[in-house]
């Protein structure tokens, strides 16, 4: 060491010479950041008076944050401004690194635990690993410089969540993608242009390229609307290429019609199951697997109605080997139910009967009321238009091609496909009860304030997504697969985001109503019901103040189910019936342990579902073994009612002998506990066992295990 020679001693314990110009460089980027220029002057007394400072010290080491306290003084006395920027600056870098330590912990427990907070990411793989890593990272970087205090407090707390906070800042959610529009004379993707597919088969293809690209540029659900209309034209010109090849070859008409039927059949049956495959083991670049629905059922022509039954005869088959097929979850398929197509002797029974099948097998399709009572079938019946739900559950709200949120005129319709979402946040209904009773305050005056708290997030995700380039998902902003989407690679999409829809979320109505006077949903259900229609009339008059399609979404809790209950306990202990199960409730239904018939499940979730029209699913459990005249029954019984209808089963399938039935966990055929298991998640099904592993939390697990009308 040289005489006289100060070192200071850096966080990370190595030491360094001091030297004052260091001090200088520092101080003149707070200065920067505070709009301020200092003279030399006030350099030259900036370098006295931290050298002096150092000398008086009479130390040969100096801690560094020793010397930001020097350097602190100086700039006090020179500019108290530049003073609180070097402060903030200082804070600033502590932030980051307590955020970054949460990264890393994180991280650490995904690289060698893993995360079942979505079912349908598989962390045990590399590159999913590398996607959640980053997703913790974006988190914190949205609760960093997105939300106010107040916000990311009622997070904390869990009075309110926030949705997929590791993509909101980057991209929008769920969608009624229009892949007809891309495809329409052909389109650029990746710097290639792909013409317009001339082929059923080529069509299967490019369609699954266009939904693996477009799906991992955004988050939540990716539906393909009315894939059967969809696929129709190309089965068509298949059709027409076949016979051509057959008359070519000298074969008669009616043998060429017959061989050419069967050869677009082989065409459909290969592309559906391509589709399964690809969709199944093709992750994206998110690290998950994309959550693709696919709506059918509508279409009249004849190669629609093939495109139906084979699609629904392929998933009801299952994928696998020989000996030990089973039923993929993607893509979810959703039947469109018109009663006068579908109904006892109708025209596309025979479609209808297909459906039942296969949901007797695999618990797809789920399916949709367009002729029964409601939201969507009133859209339907006044307008022709179908509301395809977005992923699993959402529901769009109408805009109007002139008028916007309502018609111009009596000539003015709605649109819906090529529509999406910007994100979720939603309400923890219990625990606001819970802080207004603590506190002696209104309930409805605490439930509006976060109400309000979710309102300014919404306002602030528009403005903030607006400034997004197109060139961020070309094929929904630049070729035409969002509403209005054929912008410039360097527009901003802030012209498409006027017809996006944004959701209150609503979780807990069981625990809530529980809570308020120690009866269930069904037994009592009055308080929640008058909650839910106070929502629907602030979240009306906000729509209107701000010009926002906001809609109430009742949250198909994942990880959340079991989040509210730590958080509920937290602060507000463990008290019967509301917080001393692993889980809440879902949205608006009777709670899963209730000794109810199908038929009672649906009467009693029948008067909130007109009050959830953002996003909502009823489903039942059928406690029969394969009973098709069940099924069938009570689906019509749904469709009547209008309802977005699950059949909700488990299914259990032996990984070594291939036997498979309702319920197992140990194979009565060979005694494997090597199982792959099928339950209903929320809205979409999910792997409770895989190999004899789980993808799903503890808390949902603990709920699947205590279901008896779900």
């Amino acid at each position: 060491m040289k005489d006289n020679q100060v070192y200071v001693i850096k966080k990370d314990g190595t030491r360094e010479e001091f030297n004052v110009q260091k001090v200088i460089v520092a101080v003149n980027k707070s200065a920067y950041r505070a709009l301020v220029k200092f003279t030399q002057n006030d350099f030259d007394y900036i370098c006295k008076f931290v050298e002096e400072k150092v000398k008086e010290m009479n130390l040969t080491e100096i801690q560094i944050s020793q010397m930001h306290n020097i350097v602190e003084g100086a700039l006090e006395k020179v500019n108290p401004i530049v003073a609180k920027s070097y402060r903030d600056y200082r804070n600033y870098k502590q932030d980051f690194v307590q955020m970054l330590d949460e990264v890393y912990k994180k991280s650490q427990s995904i690289m060698y635990i893993g995360d079942k907070e979505n079912s349908n990411t598989d962390s045990a793989l590399v590159s999913t690993k590398r996607s959640l890593i980053f997703n913790q990272l974006n988190k914190e970087l949205y609760q960093k410089f997105f939300m106010t205090t107040e916000e990311i407090q009622a997070c904390r707390d869990g009075y309110i969540y926030v949705h997929d906070m590791s993509s909101r800042r980057d991209t929008m959610n769920c969608c009624l993608f229009d892949v007809k529009s891309v495809l329409t004379g052909g389109f650029e993707m990746g710097n290639l242009w792909y013409n317009e597919p001339k082929t059923l088969e080529v069509a299967f293809d490019v369609i699954g390229d266009i939904v693996l690209s477009a799906a991992s540029q955004q988050y939540g659900g990716f539906t393909v609307p009315c894939a059967d209309i969809l696929l129709e034209p190309y089965a068509e010109k298949s059709y027409d290429k076949y016979i051509k090849k057959y008359n070519e070859m000298g074969v008669r008409k009616e043998v060429a019609e017959e061989e050419a039927w069967k050869d677009v059949k082989k065409e459909f049956e290969q592309g559906f199951q391509g589709w399964e495959y690809k969709f199944n083991t093709v992750a994206s670049s998110r690290g998950d697997y994309p959550f693709i629905t696919v709506t059918i059922g509508t279409g009249t022509g004849k190669f629609a109605q093939m495109a139906s039954i084979c699609m629904l005869n392929v998933r009801r088959k299952g994928q696998g080997k020989k000996e030990c097929k089973k039923p993929v979850l993607f893509p979810k398929i959703v039947f469109l139910y018109d009663e006068n197509l579908h109904g006892p002797g109708k025209d596309l029974e025979e479609v209808f009967e297909a459906g039942v099948q296969c949901s007797s097998k695999s618990m797809y399709p789920d399916w949709l009321s367009l002729t029964g009572k409601g939201y969507v079938p009133s859209i339907y019946k006044e307008y022709g238009e179908i509301i395809s739900p977005m992923g699993c559950r959402a529901f769009l709200s109408p805009w109007f091609r002139e008028g916007g949120m309502y018609p111009k005129g009596k000539e003015d319709c709605p649109v819906f496909v090529g529509r999406f979402n910007i994100g979720v946040v939603s309400l923890h209904l219990p625990m606001i009860y819970a802080k207004a009773k603590q506190e002696n305050k209104d309930f409805y005056e605490v439930l509006d304030y976060y109400l309000n708290l979710i309102r300014q997030l919404h306002i602030r995700t528009y403005a903030y997504l607006g400034e997004m380039r197109a060139s961020t998902n070309p094929l929904a902003y630049c070729e035409g697969g969002f509403y209005g989407g054929h912008l410039s690679l360097h527009d901003k999409i802030k012209p498409l985001l006027k017809s996006a829809t944004s959701s209150f979320g609503i979780t807990a109505l069981n625990e809530l109503q529980q809570l308020h006077n120690q009866k269930s949903l069904v037994e009592d259900g009055k308080f929640a019901l008058e909650v839910l229609e106070h929502i629907n009339k602030k979240i009306n008059e906000f729509k209107e103040e701000d010009g926002n399609l906001y809609a109430i979404y009742a949250t198909p809790a994942e990880n959340l189910c079991g989040l509210q209950i730590k958080q509920f306990r937290k602060k507000y202990g463990i008290i019967e019936n509301v917080s001393d199960r692993e889980y809440v409730s879902n949205g608006f239904h009777c709670h899963v342990t209730e000794n109810i018939t199908p038929i009672e499940k649906q009467d009693l979730e029948y008067r909130f579902w007109e009050l959830s029209n953002g996003g909502k699913i009823q489903y039942v459990k059928y406690p029969i073994d394969y009973n098709l005249e069940a099924i069938r029954t009570l689906i019509r019984r749904a469709m009547d009612m209008g309802f977005y209808e699950g059949v909700n089963m488990s299914l259990a399938y032996c990984d070594d002998c291939g036997y498979q039935q309702l319920e197992m966990d140990v194979c009565p055929n060979c005694g494997s506990k090597n199982l792959t298991k099928i339950d209903r998640m929320n809205g979409y099904l999910s792997y409770s066992r895989v190999k004899g592993d789980t993808r799903l939390n503890e808390a949902k697990m603990a709920e699947i295990a205590e279901r008896k009308s779900m």
